[in-house]
């Protein structure tokens, strides 16, 4: 068996639980690759509603999270309670502290990743959405970032704190809006490096991994580069006196 038959063996007996045992279950925080496998293993699953979450709008690492569908939950009701925050403060002498940092301590306390979802890091710390199983064990042994002592505390997950994107709007022309040039001017990189990228499936279209250089956007998709960023095809308009389509792209930075 491959680690994507794996992966989405797992996935299926999620669906499975949930619609034979008529409850809400939620697979581990996934990245975009594994979010593509869930995608397509719930696209037709019957009795169950099945939907991406995170902990916010926003979020990179989400969950698959499963509803029987004769279950009178929404959403938000479904989802309460499966995800915690836990509170990273550090000194204000302290050097500043990278995401690198946090997620290097947090598997250096033996946590697995899929335990752990995005890492939101600001000046003074950091917000990291957990699930609630490892609570009271990172209250209790997380207390050091690299040299740099912390201190840490949990919070429900609608108070996280979200940092301020810092965004770029960028206006450009492209031969056409497909992927491969969308990510070529968005982040910056030649239309061959761009499609190699795509290629090598670090490159996610509305939260799921696209492996297409060719694929064709619409106006309002978000396209995340791993290692990147992310940036959103606000606006496509006219053909230019070229032949070229007028794109505007908002890139968080």
């Amino acid at each position: 068996m491959t680690k994507d038959e794996l992966i989405t063996a797992k996935i299926e007996d999620r669906i499975a639980q949930c619609r034979d045992g008529w409850y809400v279950t939620a697979t581990g925080f996934l990245d975009s690759h594994e979010q593509a496998l869930a995608t397509a293993a719930s696209r037709h699953a019957a009795g169950v509603r099945a939907y991406m979450y995170g902990g916010y709008e926003e979020a990179e690492r989400r969950m698959l999270v499963c509803v029987p569908a004769d279950l009178p939950l929404s959403a938000e009701e479904a989802a309460d309670g499966l995800i915690r925050v836990l509170r990273v403060t550090k000194p204000a002498i302290s050097r500043d502290l990278t995401h690198r940092d946090y997620l290097g301590s947090l598997l250096g306390l033996g946590i697995e990743r899929r335990l752990t979802g995005d890492i939101l890091v600001r000046p003074d710390g950091a917000d990291v959405f957990i699930v609630p199983e490892i609570e009271n064990f990172l209250l209790q042994e997380f207390h050091r970032v690299g040299n740099t002592e912390v201190k840490v505390q949990a919070a429900d997950a609608a108070e996280a704190i979200i940092p301020e994107a810092r965004v770029e709007f960028i206006k450009d022309s492209v031969s056409s809006p497909r992927l491969d040039s969308i990510v070529s001017s968005a982040f910056r990189l030649s239309r061959s490096k761009a499609a190699e990228a795509i290629r090598h499936g670090i490159v996610s279209v509305d939260h799921v991994e696209v492996i297409k250089p060719d694929a064709i956007l619409a106006e309002g998709a978000a396209v995340t580069l791993k290692g990147k960023g992310k940036a959103v095809l606000e606006e496509i308009g006219g053909e230019s006196k070229k032949g070229r389509t007028r794109v505007v792209i908002r890139r968080l930075l």
